[in-house]
């Protein structure tokens, strides 16, 4: 299996400023390589670069430059091109299937977070110093810089990313080869349904209560917020009161994050030691969090009807949220670690399929909360029927297992 373990980095002072420095270089080249491709395409030649071209150019460039761009590592800046022929890719790709092109941008120097190094050993070393005490991981231009290890790294480090969150570093390990740790057989199988009055309900009929850690923290939010737009937008030097107000925003979104990040990694490690197979809704949550299309006036042109985007923009928030997609990937990568099984089946009309008589109609979900057929008359909690139907839709892959 392939995993990724993350890790905070507790930097000195010193190395932090390395660390932003590299940082920076790098987005400087990533710029400096979109500016070049821009150029060469609006010449009269319409000159396409691609990777290579570029990747070939390095060396002059660390030549020129010892100082910022000389002194990275070598194979870290190829991964930094690699990055934007990726987004060129995917514009062309997105062109020719009739998409928003969406063309690549040029990367502000604070949004600019990530450095790769493609192998463990060219320009970054993982555990440099064995024989101390502390996990410690050697980048080339800033030194050793001290890692919290919390957990220990199984597996083969292939990759190494160097990511900022606010003002904090992590390291991010890419193992292949991971063993598997099967947990014993527990005979029991389960359906869930997702959803946002309850996060998920069981086909046992437990509710796991949904946090909303977001509305929990809005107010703060909202205060942190106001205070940022104060400052203007677009300014070449941010006063020092402009940079605490946007560190104080970025701080809440991220503990926000982290807080949601760890409820989806409990709850889906309890269903994974209760279980030995689970089914789930297979959700298209960018699907499902589009906002509607307007409506355009037939009588006066230029004026638009009421399409229910506010109300839209509402539950799309609540959806994002609770984070099913986040969920449901952790889940999987959970199940497989563990040697469970996971079934994802159809979500059509999994909450308006009455279990008693089959019966599927739009009217027989009364309430958010509510089922009621129109048919039979058969009621029950609308999400316990939805994790049910799922659980019967997945019936004939889990009874080869129970």
């Amino acid at each position: 299996m392939i995993r990724e373990y993350k890790f905070l980095l507790r930097p000195t002072a010193r190395q932090a400023v390395a660390l932003g420095e590299m940082l920076r270089d790098h987005c400087t080249l990533y710029n400096g390589a979109l500016q070049e491709r821009r150029d060469a395409w609006r010449h009269g030649s319409k000159t396409s670069i691609k990777y290579g071209d570029q990747s070939a150019q390095l060396k002059e460039i660390r030549a020129f430059d010892p100082e910022r761009q000389g002194r990275w590592s070598f194979s870290s800046q190829q991964a930094t091109l690699r990055r934007l022929d990726k987004a060129f890719q995917a514009f062309f790709r997105r062109v020719k299937a009739g998409q928003a092109p969406g063309y690549p941008r040029f990367k502000g120097v604070g949004h600019f977070d990530t450095v790769v190094f493609p192998k463990d050993g060219d320009g970054c070393r993982w555990d440099s110093t064995p024989h101390e005490p502390h996990t410690r991981v050697r980048l080339q231009g800033v030194g050793h810089v001290r890692v919290h290890q919390h957990r220990p790294v199984r597996g083969r480090v292939k990759t190494i990313s160097l990511k900022r969150e606010g003002n904090r570093w992590y390291v991010v390990l890419s193992c292949d080869d991971v063993p598997a740790e099967p947990l014993p057989p527990t005979g029991a199988v389960v359906g869930i349904d997702v959803g946002i009055t309850h996060f998920l309900t069981t086909s046992d009929g437990e509710h796991v209560a949904n946090p909303r850690f977001l509305d929990a923290a809005a107010a703060e939010l909202a205060d942190a917020q106001r205070h940022l737009a104060t400052f203007p937008k677009r300014t070449r030097q941010r006063t020092k009161k402009h940079r605490a107000a946007a560190r104080k925003v970025a701080k809440l979104h991220a503990k926000i994050r982290r807080q949601r990040l760890d409820f989806h990694h409990k709850t889906g490690l309890a269903l994974v030691r209760d279980h030995d197979a689970i089914a789930h809704e297979l959700l298209n949550t960018a699907g499902m969090t589009r906002a509607p299309k307007p409506k355009p006036g037939p009588a006066t042109p230029g004026a638009f009807l009421p399409n229910g985007a506010a109300a839209k923009a509402g539950l799309n928030r609540t959806i994002l949220d609770a984070g099913w997609a986040q969920f449901l990937e952790i889940l999987a990568n959970k199940a497989e670690s563990a040697g469970r099984l996971l079934v994802p089946v159809d979500a059509r009309n999994t909450s308006r399929t009455c279990l008693a008589c089959g019966h599927v109609a739009e009217e027989n979900r009364a309430t958010q909360a509510k089922f009621e057929c129109v048919t039979c008359g058969f009621t029950a909690n609308a999400d316990h029927v939805g994790a049910t139907n799922v659980l019967n839709r997945a019936g004939l892959v889990l009874c080869d297992v129970a």
